[in-house]
């Protein structure tokens, strides 16, 4: 059975669950006349070794932070909606546009998909959309179809936790779905010959996605995320080393040039930061140049911050510089005008920008 759920339906009627290394969100949204209020954020810390590298490494305790977290909140629900991080196959595929919808799931899913996948065919869940057309060099018009692939182990691995839990899942899609979901008003700004990078900077990963027309066209997971930013900073002042993310919120890029790194004189936890951010910055330069290469006639117009580590003060204009690409932190409340009872700290709504989505889901 196909485990990515409905990634492209319209399903409703319970809450938005993020899982993290290092937390759980859950979010319910509910609809006052045409806007969008915050009903309940319920967050909760996730211990180490429960899950690493986008898979659930300890299925009953994580089903059991789940529902704590919901019993905690006097959240009675039966569904949820989640997303898989970063470890998802994303591509645009062109097929002939006279196929029927038989003969094109029959391609799609079983010849073009093994083409793709960096992993066996029969031990992936895929699922497919339509998302326009095209006419080829040849004059011959195309169906261009989003291709999404996910391996089993990990889709059944969320299936079995939520079930533990007591949920079942309305939608199990990716993460950036989930992301861009939130930001489509944003996405809406840009040409069809305009690509945006958006750059999502998690726990122990960050996720790159190169975005045209609100279509992911390639994705990319690099290694680097605010847990390797904050042990290096830890490092270099001597603290303990701590999965707690204050750390950071109370630290900033310098504002202006940096070009080349850190400089002598500069505050070595300042200078740590910037060997890692650095990093990142190169990993997206070279994620962008290989989009690029790829014969896309696009330009990459904008950079998107978001996720817990988009929010590092300054950090927009780090990138801008390195990168020469204008850049801007994702306020996912403000991008889906959402009501909310309480203030938040930009650090906290940057974080929020993927649950939010997966909310939305569930209005």
């Amino acid at each position: 059975m196909n485990r990515l759920k409905s990634l492209f339906s319209k399903k409703s009627s319970g809450v938005g669950i993020e899982l993290t290394p290092e937390r759980i969100n859950v979010v319910r949204l509910k609809k006052q006349g045409q806007k969008l209020k915050l009903q309940t954020l319920a967050p909760a810390e996730v211990p180490e070794g429960v899950f690493e590298e986008g898979q659930i490494v300890d299925s009953p305790t994580m089903a059991e932070i789940i529902q704590s977290t919901l019993s905690e909140n006097k959240i009675k629900v039966s569904q949820a909606s989640t997303a898989v991080p970063g470890r998802a196959v994303t591509r645009v595929i062109l097929v002939p546009s006279e196929l029927d919808d038989d003969e094109l799931r029959e391609m799609v899913l079983n010849q073009e998909a093994s083409l793709y996948l960096p992993f066996p065919r029969d031990e992936a869940d895929v699922d497919y959309q339509k998302v326009g057309y095209v006419v080829d060099d040849d004059g011959i018009e195309k169906v261009r179809v989003l291709l999404v692939a996910v391996k089993r182990d990990i889709t059944d691995s969320y299936t079995e936790t939520f079930a533990q839990a007591g949920l079942s899942l309305n939608v199990l899609e990716t993460s950036s779905f989930a992301l861009i979901r939130t930001i489509r008003e944003q996405l809406r700004q840009f040409t069809s010959q305009e690509a945006v990078a958006i750059v999502d900077i998690q726990f122990e990963s960050t996720e790159i996605s190169i975005v045209v027309d609100g279509t992911p066209h390639f994705s990319r997971t690099v290694p680097l995320g605010t847990s390797q930013i904050q042990t290096a900073l830890s490092r270099a002042m001597n603290l303990p080393p701590s999965r707690n993310a204050d750390l950071l919120q109370g630290m900033s890029i310098p504002p202006g040039p940096i070009a080349g790194g850190p400089k002598s004189g500069m505050n070595p936890g300042t200078a740590a930061m910037l060997r890692v951010v650095g990093e990142l910055s190169d990993e997206l330069r070279r994620s962008i140049d290989f989009y690029l290469n790829q014969g896309e006639d696009m330009e990459v117009a904008q950079l998107l911050l978001a996720g817990p580590g988009g929010a590092i003060e300054n950090l927009d204009e780090f990138f801008a510089q390195r990168l020469g690409l204008p850049a801007s932190i994702v306020d996912p409340v403000d991008s889906l005008a959402i009501e909310t009872d309480e203030e938040m700290s930009m650090a906290q709504r940057a974080g929020l920008a993927t649950v939010l989505g997966l909310g939305m889901r569930e209005v």
